[in-house]
């Protein structure tokens, strides 16, 4: 090679290392490759690509470990660094509380459950005691995964047409806000089982943040203090909500006063001081029986007393070289996203661009069929059996392919269930931790719908879900969500109702590489899944997966969901094959965690206000695993 053609590889190398400090081999190579057309058209080295790639891929580059975590600057959207580990939440504040502890110590189920107590001060209409959900974890120690189910369950006097009225209609206002619309709440179980089975810490240490947040109070921001305005018909009916979250009169309160909970403040103390069983046999049950009792509800001491939360083993498919962990069944998001990647193998993604009229009418139509098996075959495995080894297969995936076409979208009145061989709320909430070992959770949990039921147990500060809203209140009748569900999911007593939240990991060579869930009711699924493609398909970074714009197809209604972001080109190409689009405003909120060449990324969904990723750049005290 002449003089010149050595200067421009050199030239290049240093450029790249300047210009992309902290980005991976693939994007120092792309620069180069770029840089290298150009200058071939002046010196004509056939040979000078391949040189360029060797220097800067071999010894003149550092490996990606050794490299510093610099911020990238060839990137729109930046998310969070940091040494030590990672929360990304709902609320700074609760964010804030988990990274406390992993500062302290704590490993990321400590963290995860002082993040979901102080969620339930600082964000009442999803964070929650008085709710359920699901978490998952990974184990960095065994390199096992592991899934809590925390769902609520009918109580023992639910019946399956509990919500019918003489005439056999569905009583929607019983249904949704009634003390007959909570199911046996969960949350305080499926946190407990976790810290006592996996964390490091005691119970009553990791609710201190919570307990000080609710006693001593904090700023209510912009979003919190509209939506108390907007909800103040609905919420002010009850007086120990009016209570709970609005000035004397009934006032809401203003963007920037002081929100003190004090009987929040004395459940969380009871719960620290008596550990979980004052929930479920002791003060605070007795509490939630009596206003039961007084008010036509159905759950009683016996049924708080018999509650469990359960482990089971998680959904998994691998997908292009990575292994997607998600929720199972009572979810059915894990499945859903499992059948759904398995169908999306197919086709390639990466090729059609993030986006584009392919890319979205594909998931579309992947998703039209995913919802209209969720109809007729997801339900509470203990109470359903479940083909979820069908569902998840790779054959299905292969029928499923042959009803896709690419070229129209097929209405959904031609799309049924498959059939398997013989033999939830927009204001759910999501949060993930990573620790400094390796240890990861995913959680969503809820209320169902925003505030759940709006009924504050008196004298506890806690909101009730109304969760037996999730369940098929008369097949064929679509719930809440716009979903319709069969006898997999009618009310039965002790049934956990079906859900859409998809708390998931994706693993790379056995360790979490990004942790990820979402809000957002029926659009849960579809959102999580546009964030695995965005990632690994369509190879964002964590910040611009999550700020892409999102789609949404649930089979029925026949409609496809867009958010603001879509070019009007790809809208006009949707319609002509014949999709019927429907605008939204938002889909979703996630909270994202990658691990990446030893450092943690974070990014908060920008769609909801208040949202935070916290690093733990510092360790308070030693490490010990």
């Amino acid at each position: 090679m002449s003089p010149a053609g050595r200067w421009e590889a050199s030239a290049c190398a240093t450029a790249a290392a300047i210009t992309f400090a902290a980005a991976d081999q693939y994007t120092v190579a792309r620069f180069c490759t770029e840089y290298t057309a150009m200058i071939l058209k002046h010196l004509r080295q056939p040979l000078l690509s391949a040189l360029l790639l060797s220097i800067v891929l071999g010894a003149g580059a550092a490996p990606a470990a050794e490299r510093p975590p610099l911020i990238r600057y060839d990137a729109i959207q930046q998310p969070v660094i940091a040494r030590h580990g990672m929360v990304v939440s709902q609320r700074q504040l609760a964010s804030a509380a988990g990274a406390d502890i992993l500062r302290r110590g704590g490993n990321a189920v400590d963290a995860a459950v002082a993040t979901a107590m102080a969620l339930a001060v600082t964000h009442p209409r999803a964070g929650n005691l008085g709710g359920g959900g699901f978490l998952l974890l990974h184990l960095a120690e065994t390199g096992g995964n592991i899934a809590i189910d925390y769902r609520e369950m009918a109580p023992a006097a639910a019946h399956r047409d509990l919500f019918l009225n003489v005439f056999g209609r569905v009583d929607t206002q019983a249904e949704m806000f009634s003390h007959r619309s909570a199911g046996v709440p969960g949350t305080v179980a499926g946190l407990a089982l976790a810290l006592e089975r996996y964390g490091s810490m005691s119970w009553a240490e990791v609710l201190q943040p919570a307990i000080a947040l609710a006693r001593d109070g904090f700023e209510v921001p912009w979003d919190q203090a509209e939506i108390f305005r907007t909800q103040r018909e609905r919420l002010t009916r009850h007086p120990a909500t009016a209570a709970a979250y609005y000035a004397p009169g009934g006032r809401p309160y203003e963007a920037g006063e002081v929100l003190r909970q004090a009987d929040l403040a004395g459940t969380l103390q009871t719960l620290a001081e008596q550990g979980p069983a004052a929930f479920y046999t002791g003060p605070i049950a007795a509490r939630i029986a009596a206003d039961m009792a007084a008010n036509d509800g159905l759950i009683t001491l016996q049924d708080l007393a018999a509650y469990r939360a359960l482990e089971r083993p998680v959904v998994s498919a691998d997908y292009r070289g990575y292994q997607v962990v998600s929720m199972p069944p009572p979810s059915s998001g894990g499945v859903h996203i499992a059948q759904m990647l398995n169908v999306l193998q197919h086709f390639p993604l990466a090729e059609m661009g993030a986006g584009s009229a392919d890319s979205v009418h594909l998931l579309a139509e992947t998703a039209r069929l995913a919802y209209a098996d969720r109809s007729e075959h997801l339900g509470d495995p203990d109470y359903y059996p479940v083909p979820l080894a069908w569902l998840t297969s790779r054959e299905y995936a292969a029928q499923l392919v042959e009803r896709i076409s690419l070229t129209e979208a097929r209405p959904s009145s031609e799309v049924k269930p498959g059939r398997a061989p013989a033999g939830e709320s927009p204001d759910t909430t999501h949060f993930s931790v990573m620790d400094q070992w390796g240890n990861a959770v995913a959680n969503t949990y809820t209320l169902n719908f925003s505030f759940g039921s709006g009924i504050v147990i008196p004298g506890t500060g806690m909101l009730l879900n109304n969760e037996m809203a999730d369940f098929a209140a008369k097949p064929g009748v679509p719930n809440a969500f716009g979903l319709l569900g069969g006898d997999a999911n009618s009310i039965q007593p002790g049934k956990r109702p079906l859900s859409s939240m998809t708390p998931t990991m994706i693993l790379r060579d056995g360790k979490p590489w990004v942790v990820t869930g979402s809000p957002g009711g029926s659009r849960i699924i579809t959102t999580v899944l546009q964030q695995i493609v965005n990632l690994i398909d369509h190879r964002m970074n964590l910040a611009a997966a999550n700020h892409a714009p999102r789609m949404h197809h649930q089979w029925l209604p026949d409609r496809l969901q867009l958010e603001p972001g879509f070019s009007p080109d790809t809208i006009r190409l949707l319609e002509a094959r014949g999709h019927q689009v429907e605008f939204v405003r938002t889909m979703g909120s996630v909270q994202s965690i990658m691990w990446s060449d030893g450092v943690y990324f974070g990014a908060a969904d920008p769609r909801r206000p208040g949202a935070a990723a916290i690093g733990v750049q510092r360790l308070e005290t030693p490490t010990a695993n």
